[in-house]
This record gives structure tokens, C-alpha cells and sequence, in this order.
């Protein structure tokens, strides 16, 4: 499980994450919803060490992470992310992007490489774009790619930092849709969102974030139906109104 205990995260003088607490279980997906600004994609960093809280403690099954970079690269691969933007590497096809990482610590041979990418390609839902480059796939595509090369690595867990906001709204489903099947499939996943829809339907929990504290967090049926706080009101009248 993940374990982030009474963490502090500070940009000069903004205090971006005050006192935060959360467990994620194993299996569980968790949706973190919240204005823009609250805190939810450096708590997703500070989960993986992109960002180091200034206080405050992380532990990923048990093990408190240090700044010791052997262990953090050991953790890491237990941990899968994608980002708003997809970071494929525009001079390598879809093949050389997934392969890149497995390659280089699995020392896995062509055989095992070529099954790995066959499976994950059925997965994401795009066999025919074994050789294509990132300029040839659209949005959509690209990032359900990286979604890809995040599950190349064979993590226990997977966060995802808003993976629909850079994309056109027709391809947004495609991408949920891939998330979805990992949710069926038992993957234990931190999902920052702005589709509440998604999160309704696929999230065993959600989480909801408010200038940089947890201010709320319960089973989907019962936030969107009944939210305790005022604050969670306001924000999900807000969304409603939006779209």
C-alpha cells in the first residue's frame, strides 16, 4: 500500500501541501478531484519523489522513502506515471518508447520484448502502431502510448496526473476507456481529474482537495450525492455549471 503521512510541500513562500495524510490500498483506485491549484498533482509527485515534501514521511509497501537514489530508482518501478503531456521521445517510434525502460533494467531478450509490447499494444487498443512515430498518432493515441510505456515497467501501481487535460474532448474517452480496463483488471491507481463522470463510475474512492489539505474524502455514491463540506458543494456546483 501507499502510505503519505502529515506531509508539507512549499514553493518559495506558497505552501502547496499543508499537513497531508492518505492510505491507498492495494486494488484500490482513488480519484483526487479539487480546483485548480489545491495541491492534487505535487501530492501525485511527492508520491514518486518528482517533489520532496519538506516534512512529513511517504512509504510505498512498507518503505519510507529517502533521498537515497538506488532506492528511489527501486521504487519507481514499482510506480507508474503519466502526465497531462504525453513526454514520448518524438525521435523514437512507438516500439523504442515502450522498450526503452524494460530494456535497460529487465535486460529482457528481443522475444520477451516483442511479447511485452504485443500485449500492451492489445491493451491500450493500437497493435497497427508498433513502427509509428509521436507525429503520426493523434493525442489520444500518444497518450494511451505512454500509458503503455508506464505498464512496460510492470508496476504495482500506476498515478496519473489529469491524463485527459491537454487532449480535444472527442479523444477523451478513448484514453478513459483504457483506464477503466486496468481499473476491471485490479490495478491499484491515483487518478488526478477533472472528469467527474469518470471518477463517479470508476473510483473507489475520492478524494477531494482544497487549498492544499484533504478537505473531504468518501465513496463516489455518496460524495456526489451528499458531500459534507460546503467547500465540496461549491466546487461540484462549479464543475456542473462548467459543462
Amino acid at each position: 500500500m501507499i502510505q503519505i503521512k502529515n506531509i508539507y510541500k512549499s514553493f518559495g513562500k506558497v505552501d502547496v501541501l499543508k499537513d497531508v495524510s492518505l492510505d491507498i490500498n492495494k486494488g484500490e483506485v482513488v480519484a483526487i478531484i479539487g480546483p485548480s491549484g489545491s495541491g492534487k498533482s505535487t501530492l501525485l509527485r511527492c508520491i514518486n519523489h518528482l517533489e520532496i515534501p519538506e516534512k512529513g514521511e511517504v512509504y510505498i509497501d512498507g518503505n519510507l522513502i529517502t533521498n537515497k537514489e538506488s532506492q528511489i530508482r527501486e521504487i519507481r518501478k514499482n510506480l507508474g506515471m503519466v502526465f497531462q503531456q504525453f513526454n514520448l521521445f518524438p525521435h523514437m517510434d512507438v516500439f523504442d518508447n515502450i522498450t526503452l525502460g524494460p530494456k535497460r533494467v529487465y535486460k529482457l531478450s528481443d522475444e520477451e520484448i516483442d511479447d511485452l509490447v504485443d500485449d500492451l499494444l492489445k491493451k491500450v487498443g493500437l497493435v497497427d502502431k508498433k513502427h509509428a512515430f509521436p507525429n503520426q498518432l493523434s493525442g489520444g493515441q500518444q497518450q494511451r502510448i505512454a500509458i503503455a510505456r508506464a505498464l512496460a515497467m510492470k508496476p504495482q501501481y500506476m498515478l496519473f496526473d489529469e491524463p485527459t487535460s491537454a487532449l480535444d474532448p472527442e479523444l477523451i474517452g478513448e484514453v478513459l476507456e483504457v483506464i477503466r480496463q486496468l481499473a476491471k483488471d485490479g490495478m491499484t491507481m491515483v487518478i488526478v481529474t477533472h472528469e467527474m463522470n469518470f471518477a463517479r463510475e470508476t473510483a473507489n474512492r475520492v478524494i477531494v482537495m482544497a487549498d492544499g489539505r484533504i478537505i473531504e474524502q468518501e465513496r463516489p455514491d455518496i460524495l456526489f450525492t451528499n458531500p459534507k463540506e460546503e467547500r465540496t458543494r461549491s466546487f461540484l456546483r462549479t464543475i456542473i455549471e462548467k459543462n
